[in-house]
């Protein structure tokens, strides 16, 4: 690393003198590249997917998760994005506050999204079709 940020000032002053610390430099990020992905192998190779406390988790709250979505939706019907962004930032705040908050049921009830998102749209904001329909692709990558 100090190798690196020793070449880092004079790269702007390019001459044979810079090559003896890249000859060093650029091995050892390699080497370290190397150990990193290893690590990471092993670390994927171990790891445990659990689908029905995924489904939970993205579900809390009233699928916060998706705000998102919603909030492109929204800009799309033609809200401009920092009007969109309140308005979502409103109902997740207020679903993320309170004691079994649900925040679908909060844009439901709000008059500025009804305004704008039929109930099919607003509920296509909430699909996970989306998010799953590559990890078929992701899995065989991994070598899971």
């Amino acid at each position: 690393v100090v190798a690196a940020l020793e070449n880092c000032a004079l790269w702007h002053e390019r001459d044979i003198s810079h090559s003896s610390v890249e000859r060093m430099m650029l091995p050892d990020c390699s080497a370290t590249l190397h150990f990193m992905l290893r690590e990471m192998t092993e670390v994927v190779k171990g790891l445990g997917v659990y689908p029905d406390n995924m489904a939970r988790n993205m579900n809390v709250y009233g699928g916060v998760v998706f705000s998102q979505r919603v909030l492109l939706a929204l800009v799309e019907s033609g809200i401009s994005r920092e009007d969109a962004y309140r308005i979502v930032q409103r109902n997740a705040h207020t679903a993320w506050n309170t004691e079994g908050g649900n925040f679908r049921a909060n844009l439901e009830a709000d008059a500025d999204v009804t305004a704008k998102l039929s109930p099919t749209q607003l509920a296509a904001c909430f699909a996970t079709e989306l998010h799953q329909e590559n990890l078929g692709v992701i899995w065989e990558r991994l070598g899971i």
